[in-house]
């Protein structure tokens, strides 16, 4: 198993930054790959940033430029930089790490990102 917390999320004016990050533990050796989900009210969850363990990454078009995934594998957390913050990425954050197996599925528990206008 592995265990995921999640922090900094928060409330922020439109153009402003949030830095969120992601600490597992656990069975850590297992992942591959570890990511950001978000889900806005009445939406479905939708990958927002993702990163190997090799440091390849990818974005959603909606936050390319603006956000930046990367991780600390020495404390086995990933952060998620967001700048350029817009009501639009109001949503619950979800961090989620995946291994090889399909059941290595992980998620935590989600954090609010409210962005005012």
């Amino acid at each position: 198993q592995v265990q995921l917390v999640e922090s900094g999320g928060g409330l922020v004016q439109a153009g402003g930054s949030l830095r969120l990050s992601c600490a597992a533990s656990g069975r850590v050796f297992s992942i591959n790959a570890m990511g950001w989900y978000r889900q806005g009210s009445g939406k479905q969850r939708e990958l927002v940033a993702a990163i190997t363990t090799s440091g390849s990454t990818n974005y959603a078009d909606s936050v390319k430029g603006r956000f930046t995934i990367s991780r600390d594998s020495t404390k086995n957390t990933v952060y998620l930089q967001m700048n350029s913050l817009k009501p639009e990425d109001t949503a619950v954050y979800y961090c989620n790490a995946k291994g090889v197996l399909a059941r290595d599925d992980y998620w935590g528990q989600g954090t609010q990102v409210t962005v005012s206008s």
